[in-house]
């Protein structure tokens, strides 16, 4: 068996060859919006501003790592498309989508992509110091302030129209509550401005940082259960929902991470706490087989018996971070036997890549092998960060 750190390493090439190989658009310009299941690509596929960030984001992480030109390459790609095509020049904002020709499709400012832009625009500045990637980054972080920011009740409101007014529909997606405050999108703002922090240590942005870590522990944190709160509304008023361990697991090493890059001592010292309270509470959604669960339902008893290919990767981060904390090998051999149940059912040893997850009896999820939310941000990102830590 091949030591973890070792096969990250083997793995993260793996994982963006394929994106170089097999999602660059050579006939309309930036990266292909789906390739199928099937490893059909489909070049008049609408593409989505999350999906570029979090290419624009692994490219530019990978690349001092890895030292290949060719992930540059893809980065500046990345980079040149998402400033060109998704930024909205005459808002300031983000576009959700755009269609294959790279005009507007889905024109909402969708608070969670602007998080992403800004961390892949940061990720990218810290390798090429392009200064025109640092302001574009700045750019989004003040209007998220400017818009998101809830004066009243603090915390971050979901989404707006392209002209920045309140908009019906706040859900990422069809199967999210629509509620005006949620976990998700306050996870990724904190893990945005964190990694712009770390190219542009403002005063200013520490303090929003801070801030948001406080408001993320007052009202997401339950350590009763060592889950999280996912849905309010504006007044913190919560919405039950699921148990995702995909998300808790996440949490529970990226948060400290965010703490620990703005120095606050006091909030590294309550985000190692919930590290590994989050970190034991997950081992309820891990199955004999080493895998993650994805979802439960406890208010239907009701267990939502697939795993995914993100929750493994952020499994794996999460459970190194606790061993790291604790020193207890438990939580290394957990991330060990979830690696060996990633490569069995999860790698793609055909086609490359990760699919995008097995159902209980092992058969596939037949869904995007890359698309809206199928990228090489968690799988990537589950390698460096693994590389750096082991």
């Amino acid at each position: 068996m091949m030591p973890l750190k070792e096969a990250m390493h083997h793995e993260l090439q793996s994982i963006l060859e394929y994106w170089e190989k097999n999602t660059v658009d050579t006939v309309n310009g930036g990266f292909i919006g789906t390739v199928d299941c099937n490893e059909q690509k489909d070049y008049s596929a609408e593409k989505g501003s999350v999906m570029n960030a979090r290419i624009l984001w692994a490219f530019a992480a990978a690349y001092p790592v890895t030292k290949n030109e060719a992930h540059l390459l893809l980065a500046h790609r990345a980079y040149h498309y998402l400033s060109t095509y998704f930024y909205d020049k005459e808002y300031g904002g983000l576009f959700w989508s755009v269609n294959a020709d790279g005009s507007p499709k889905d024109t909402k400012n969708q608070i969670y992509a602007l998080a992403f832009a800004i961390y892949g625009l940061a990720e990218y500045y810290s390798v090429t110091q392009n200064d025109d990637a640092l302001n574009l980054a700045i750019n989004l972080y003040h209007k998220i302030e400017e818009y998101s920011f809830d004066k009243e009740y603090s915390g971050y409101l979901e989404a707006f129209t392209r002209e920045w007014q309140p908009i019906d529909d706040l859900r990422l997606s069809e199967k999210d509550a629509n509620e005006k405050k949620t976990m998700n999108t306050h996870l990724h703002i904190v893990e945005g401005y964190a990694n712009l922090y770390r190219v542009w240590p403002d005063a200013g942005l520490k303090s929003v940082i801070k801030q948001l870590l406080i408001t993320i522990n007052n009202h997401f944190m339950d350590i009763e259960t060592g889950h999280l709160h996912l849905f309010f509304n504006e007044e913190w008023v919560e919405k039950p929902d699921v148990i995702s361990y995909g998300h808790d697991i996440e949490a529970a090493w990226l948060l400290l991470w965010c703490a620990e890059v703005i120095n606050d001592a006091q909030l590294i010292e309550i985000y190692k706490k919930h590290a590994v309270i989050m970190a034991d509470a997950t081992f309820e959604g891990v199955d004999t087989d080493g895998g993650l669960w994805y979802e439960y339902d406890p208010h239907e008893d009701h267990l939502i018996a697939e795993k995914h290919w993100w929750p493994q990767s952020e499994f794996m981060i999460g459970m190194v971070n606790a061993w790291q904390l604790t020193g207890d090998e438990k939580y290394l051999a957990a991330a060990n036997q979830n690696w060996e149940f990633t490569k069995k059912y999860i790698l793609d040893t055909v086609n490359g890549e990760w699919v995008w997850g097995v159902n209980a009896d092992y058969s596939l999820i037949l869904k995007d092998k890359a698309g809206f939310w199928k990228c090489p941000y968690h799988n990537s990102r589950a390698c460096l960060e693994l590389i750096k830590r082991l």
